[in-house]
């Protein structure tokens, strides 16, 4: 199914800022009918409710907490659009005391709650035409970077668990799609270290809406993205299509 940009009713995960926020704003921009903001609080999208209005559907939700998503999936019945954003770092070598630990910590906060979201959503998504459900993975979901294994080794969990919902729900024809970005400039990646000279998140939400119109599965949405894109997309393309 291919999804008319201004008919998009999305659910987006950590929409409050940083990526969630400029995919939030470029669907919005670019036309789309209303936005679910999932976040633990309220308030924390009053600017953009005040810019945008009723457009914005403030949600209150946390993975960790069963209540909020079984409450989310009877107020979102007419989304069409799940995007899984919200996701933790944390510094960690494997041969650091606090391995384990930290692969622990990011393994509950970049994977398990992809599952629930997963898991909440797709009978909604089927329900409504099978839509789509994005996912923000990584080049961490490729390549391993020291001192990030943890965070690495979760997101290409992450990356795994995508292309197994992108079979999983050919047949409902929900479009899944993943986002492999280097480096953006977010808070996260500020903490981490990374954000100096990154490019704007923004171009997550101009990937996502090119691949919704071209069906692809992946996203590349900055430039050294882009440039792994050259070498890498070939390769994983071909593998994802190998037939059982």
């Amino acid at each position: 199914m291919t999804i008319e940009i201004n008919k998009i009713i999305a659910f987006t995960t950590g929409a409050n800022r940083g990526v969630g926020k400029a995919i939030t704003e470029g669907l919005l921009e670019a036309g789309a009918k209303k936005v679910y903001t999932a976040v633990r609080n309220l308030e924390s999208v009053a600017a953009l409710q005040e810019k945008y209005g009723d457009r914005i559907v403030p949600v209150e939700f946390e993975l960790s907490r069963k209540d909020t998503i079984d409450n989310a999936i009877k107020i979102a019945t007419d989304v069409n659009m799940v995007v899984s954003n919200a996701g933790v770092v944390q510094l960690s070598s494997p041969l650091d005391d606090n391995a384990i630990e930290g692969l622990k910590y990011q393994m509950e906060g970049n994977v398990y709650p992809l599952i629930r979201l997963a898991q909440a959503f797709g009978p909604i998504l089927k329900n409504n035409g099978g839509g789509a459900f994005v996912q923000m993975n990584s080049l961490a979901s490729i390549k391993n970077f020291l001192p990030f294994t943890g965070y690495s080794a979760s997101k290409a969990a992450a990356y795994s668990v995508t292309q197994g919902l992108r079979e999983a729900w050919a047949a409902q024809g929900t479009q899944v799609i993943s986002v492999i970005a280097g480096p953006l400039k977010t808070d996260m990646a500020d903490s981490a270290g990374m954000g100096e000279g990154a490019p704007p998140p923004s171009l997550v939400a101009d990937g996502i809406l090119a691949a919704l119109k071209s069906n692809d599965f992946f996203v590349y949405p900055d430039p050294m993205a882009q440039e792994v894109a050259k070498v890498y997309s070939p390769y994983a393309k071909n593998v994802l299509e190998i037939a059982h």
